[in-house]
């Protein structure tokens, strides 16, 4: 059953900004000094806020965006070590909270917009690129380099790249984490449009305002329908993907690419 929208609570997120205007909402991940990389409260809040804007019958559309210079850096280094220190923390937030945020974002009738106003990489590229259209701005990188940290592409990176630009080119990105430049991924369709930094307000707001003033139902009628196959797909591949990322959360190379990112050096990675 629908929860009448006037009880829902924005302000109960941490590490996330909410504001809501026009039928569009905005959510602001809100964690600059470290580039909006997760925290386990900004976790938490991706995997459950998609509840609350499926529900707010005064939001037509979501923008998502990140504070300060970058969209999102993805995994949170600090955080990292916490879940290699105890893996039953790990099991009982990571893994289902991941999955929310995919099931979720792609369950989402209402569209969503990722306004990428800087670097997104890793989670920080996967909730980017699970939104119906992604404005970039031209200084921006994006890209998944969860192999560089002892990780596999498993909180959606595998799911959403090779649907979006075919699994030559995603398979050569995800197996050597390379960042691309906004013009790249504009040229192989990984994203909408990419605009001059100065410009990037002005085209989100633009594509929000015509998607609330547009026929609400036939609008989220049809991302239903686009949205069916990419979540048949998140059905039969998340649970293999998270219990491979947590067996990498266990292994050796995992533990020194997390040292190495502390010492500020190249990790030595052997196998193990």
């Amino acid at each position: 059953m629908r929860r009448n929208y006037r009880d829902i609570r924005y302000d109960q997120y941490e590490d996330i900004l909410v504001e809501k205007k026009d039928q569009v909402l905005t959510i602001t991940l809100n964690q600059p000094d470290a580039m909006n990389a997760f925290s386990s409260a900004m976790h938490h809040a991706m995997s459950r806020i998609w509840d609350d804007v499926q529900d707010d019958a005064e939001v037509s559309v979501i923008v998502l965006t990140g504070a300060g210079k970058a969209f999102s850096a993805g995994g949170n280094v600090v955080a990292m070590q916490r879940k290699i220190d105890d893996p039953d923390w790990w099991d009982a937030t990571t893994v289902p909270e991941a999955k929310r945020i995919v099931f979720r974002m792609l369950e989402c009738d209402k569209p969503i917009i990722a306004r990428v106003n800087g670097h997104a990489a890793g989670l920080g590229a996967t909730i980017a690129l699970l939104c119906d259209i992604v404005v970039m701005a031209d200084h921006a990188k994006i890209g998944d380099p969860h192999v560089n940290a002892g990780f596999p592409a498993a909180d959606g990176g595998a799911l959403m790249w090779p649907q979006l630009i075919g699994y030559a080119r995603a398979r050569e990105y995800l197996l050597t984490g390379d960042l691309m430049t906004a013009a790249e991924a504009h040229r192989i369709g990984l994203v909408n449009h990419v605009v001059p930094a100065a410009e990037l307000d002005e085209r989100v707001d633009g594509l929000a305002r015509r998607l609330a003033g547009g026929a609400s139902k036939s609008i989220q009628w049809t991302k239903q329908i686009i949205n069916l196959p990419l979540r048949q797909l998140a059905h039969s591949t998340m649970d293999l993907a998270l219990s491979l990322e947590t067996q990498a959360n266990r292994t050796k190379d995992h533990q020194e690419a997390v040292h190495a990112f502390s010492q500020k050096r190249k990790p030595v990675f052997t196998g193990d």
